[in-house]
């Protein structure tokens, strides 16, 4: 009921809120905050709720899809396109920096909980930071890469998370290695295996039946919906990732010829978006509890994290990029940590009881979000125009002004309402 109000009371008022410097999920957190037990006291959820995992897993899987399904692996060719080298260059220097300080700061974790926490808090959220990807104003190829590297980093962090999970609850048991291995890439493969399949499989059948005439618009938005949350199912009742599964469903169902269309993925995307805010409102209520035991070296984790953890390893990426240094500087800063973190943290807790070190991955883990959502929600305005006025009085031969073929990537919470739009004038 809470919630539901909530999203009631701020559809009313979005727009109005949008050209401020409060974003949706600080709002949704701030409301989960006030409504704790340890604020009004009006909503409460018992310690290893499933109802709480369930609707964050369902949020992820929605999201993976969605983002995948955008992205051309031929797109991921641009010479000019940043994204590779955030993806496949910061995004491992990330996870080993994020685990090195853990393990510094927290003699308590061993090295796969120290790993964990790296896993956990590498993946971004660029709805967190919307004003920057929608902003005109800042060049097509930064903000796009920010996008980009948003919509496929969680993908790429999960198969990480699986095998330091499955090592930390190994370790718990006293496994061996060669057991966590076959489990871990039994999770992978299984989960890649159901993926690729049903994606090819559902983009197939899907374009067959668009070329037939026998669908209509209506049911090709909702094709999108139900090909993730099959692929999630199947693959988890197979012993495979389910998220793995739908972020290669959502690529694989592209590959098959047929190009996917922003009005066809809206349906999947706008329901992603109503159970992410579930996830954050939720997120603030469990917070809130957790607040009186974060201590001073949670707190300096997080500040490292969103900064030198998340900025070192993206401005040694950008060597030879020839990108000036506030461009640098702002790429790094734009690391939000928001959903994905959320819902692995969660899968951890529940897959994971028994490791000595969770309570302190937990405290970091919300710790980090947190700063997180507040201090890139609230910066992302200002800094985008900082940014733009940087730019603009860079040559018109720099190369942050290169021009390069926009692709599609993650909408955020706010940007729906222009898809929405454009549909209702072409059905008219």
């Amino acid at each position: 009921m809470a919630f539901a109000a909530l999203l009631f009371v701020y559809s009313l008022v979005s727009q109005r809120i949008s050209k401020t410097v409060v974003t949706t999920p600080i709002i949704f957190v701030a409301a989960g905050m006030l409504l704790s037990p340890e604020g009004l006291d009006m909503v409460e959820f018992p310690e290893g709720s499933s109802f709480i995992l369930k609707v964050a897993e369902v949020a992820l899987v929605l999201t993976l899809f969605a983002d995948a399904s955008r992205i051309k692996l031929r797109s991921l060719g641009q010479k000019e396109g940043l994204q590779n080298r955030l993806l496949f260059f910061a995004l491992p220097l990330i996870i080993i920096a994020g685990t090195v300080a853990a393990a510094i700061i927290f003699l308590d974790l061993n090295f796969a909980e120290a790993a964990l926490v790296g896993a956990i808090l590498a993946p971004t959220d660029a709805g967190l930071g919307q004003p920057i990807v929608s902003n005109p104003k800042i060049p097509v190829r930064i903000r796009q890469s920010l996008n980009i590297e948003s919509g496929l980093n969680d993908g790429g962090a999960i198969p990480l998370f699986i095998f330091f999970l499955t090592l930390a609850k190994g370790e718990e048991l006293n496994q061996p290695i060669a057991t966590i291995l076959s489990l871990t890439i039994e999770q992978i493969g299984y989960g890649a295996l159901v993926g690729i399949t049903l994606g090819l499989l559902g983009g197939w059948l899907s374009g067959r039946a668009i070329r037939a005439g026998w669908t209509s618009t209506l049911y090709r938005r909702i094709e999108f919906l139900a090909l993730a949350i099959i692929s999630w199912l199947v693959a988890d009742t197979l012993g495979g990732s389910g998220f793995i599964a739908a972020f290669l469903a959502g690529m694989a169902s592209g590959a098959m010829g047929r190009k996917v269309e922003e009005e066809e993925i809206i349906l999947t995307e706008a329901e992603g978006s109503i159970l992410s805010l579930a996830v954050f409102f939720i997120f603030g209520v469990v917070t809130a509890t957790r607040l009186p035991a974060i201590g001073l070296s949670e707190v300096v984790y997080a500040v490292l994290s969103l900064t030198v953890i998340r900025m070192v390893p993206v401005a040694i990426s950008l060597i030879g990029a020839g990108l000036h240094r506030e461009t640098v500087l702002f790429l790094g800063w734009f690391g939000p940590r928001g959903l994905a973190s959320v819902v692995l943290l969660l899968i951890a807790v529940e897959e994971a009881k028994g490791i000595p070190g969770l309570e302190t991955i937990v405290l970091v883990v919300i710790t980090t979000v947190l700063i997180s959502i507040f201090a890139h929600g609230i910066s992302a305005g200002p800094a985008g125009e900082w940014y733009s006025r940087i730019v603009a009085a860079l040559p018109e031969d720099a190369p942050e002004r290169m021009e390069v073929k926009e692709l599609p990537a993650r909408q955020g919470f706010t940007a729906t309402e222009g898809v929405l739009k454009n549909s209702r004038e072409n059905t008219k």
